[in-house]
């Protein structure tokens, strides 16, 4: 069994989705890993990780507008506003996401559905640099 750990960074233009499936991909391939998992870990409090539709954009608009139910920004119950009224939704968020994903490997290939893709889920409304640690497990 051999594993390969590495950071992926990735720079988000703000709220919204950032697909991540091509540089969990070429990490890998960088792992020559035929068969095992690839798990991923976002070290970050006000973003998510997920795996969702990457055919129809609509997917995403929709649970960006649900979620925005789930979560407003500028709830005046809100306690927690030291960076602004998205900065406890962020954090609600992620909260009600996930920060870490575990992908199977077939083939050298990350093994998602036809119409899958792991994407990076920004929850704050301007830019940030996230990082993503990647562990390839190879059985």
């Amino acid at each position: 069994m051999s594993r390969l750990f590495t950071t992926i960074e990735i720079a988000t233009p703000g709220r919204g989705f950032q697909e991540i499936t091509t540089e969990l991909q070429r990490a890998v391939t960088q792992s020559a890993a035929v068969a095992g998992l690839c798990h991923v870990f976002l070290r970050h409090t006000s973003a998510s990780l997920l795996i969702t539709e990457n055919a129809d954009p609509g997917v995403r608009r929709d649970l960006e507008r649900f979620i925005s139910r789930l979560a407003p920004d500028g709830d005046p119950s809100h306690v927690h506003t030291l960076e602004g009224p998205d900065d406890m939704p962020a954090h609600i968020r992620s909260v009600l996401t996930c920060s870490e994903l575990t992908l199977p490997v077939r083939e050298g290939r990350l093994a998602l559905g036809t119409w899958q893709g792991a994407y990076l889920w920004e929850h704050r409304h301007r830019p940030h640099r996230r990082r993503l640690d990647v562990t390839i497990i190879a059985l």
